[in-house]
């Protein structure tokens, strides 16, 4: 065993093409856009579909170039850097993994050298496997889950620190699961409970400099992850159901969390976290 564990995309087609979806994600922005981020450069891990899609789509309209950092899916990757294209902005797709620290120095660079600056970092990019009994979790799933959903997130921040100034902002994907916990997603939802304190801790550490760090908290959105291999056959015959709005999100509907923590109408927040999760009131 090595110290870093290689991409599960063998496991039942993780992580998923959204290209291959039915029915697919409503992903476009859904207002024209008003220039709230006219100039700026946003760097969004796992940002080839669901969510990520949905976050550079709406970044775009409002007027930032996008890097997409995504792990395999390229067809999925090109069409997100068509849609930013057609928004009249710049984009750079960028393949590897997140766990890698190596390869976040290297991506970082690549948006540096090609944009010339780093205003908004979106840690988007995550991954999660169902088992029923905590023994059914392997080592290599633990170690690997953690790597890409809190590791590759101090990895990606850490290297693009140098280059985010006063006035930058850092938003991380938690889950609606760090709050009610998931009894399916044990390693996983272990995990965004390590995302929600990071981004509180990191707030507190940057906040000084200028730079916001705060979090958004979704619930259940119908993206990839959950329909190639994330989510067990039975919660996904019922996916969203339990919500108090009866059905699952679309990536369209949590993406103005993100585009709200990275402009200036949230310029009074940091080291909080939005809930966009169909009604389900949870603490914090």
């Amino acid at each position: 065993m090595t110290d870093q564990q290689q991409p599960m995309i063998h496991e039942e087609g993780l992580p998923g093409h959204e290209s291959t979806l039915e029915p697919k994600p409503d992903w476009a922005p859904r207002y024209p856009g008003s220039g709230r981020l006219a100039g700026k450069v946003a760097l969004i891990s796992g940002a080839d579909s669901g969510i990520g899609r949905a976050v550079a789509a709406l970044y775009a309209r409002e007027g930032a170039d996008i890097a997409i950092l995504y792990l395999c899916e390229h067809d999925d990757a090109r069409k997100t850097v068509e849609i930013v294209e057609r928004e009249g902005r710049r984009a750079i797709a960028i393949a590897g993994d997140v766990g890698d620290k190596d390869f976040c120095d290297r991506a970082v660079a690549e948006v540096i050298d090609r944009f010339g600056r780093l205003d908004v970092l979106v840690n988007n990019a995550g991954e999660q496997h169902p088992d029923k009994d905590i023994t059914d979790i392997s080592e290599e799933q633990l170690r690997r889950t953690f790597q890409t959903n809190i590791f590759g997130m101090f990895f990606l921040t850490q290297a693009a620190r140098p280059h985010l100034g006063k006035g930058a902002a850092i938003i991380n994907c938690t889950s609606v699961t760090m709050y009610q916990g998931s009894k399916e997603l044990l390693d996983y939802s272990s995990t965004k409970g390590a995302i929600t304190a990071f981004t509180r801790s990191l707030s507190e550490n940057l906040v000084g400099e200028g730079i916001r760090v705060n979090a958004v908290a979704p619930g259940p959105i119908w993206t990839p992850l959950n329909p190639s291999g994330g989510a067990s056959e039975e919660k996904l015959e019922h996916f969203g159901e339990n919500t108090p709005m009866g059905r699952p999100g679309q990536p369209n509907e949590v993406a103005p969390s993100f585009l709200f923590l990275a402009c200036e109408d949230s310029s009074y927040m940091s080291g909080q976290v939005l809930h966009p999760n169909g009604g389900t009131v949870v603490n914090g």
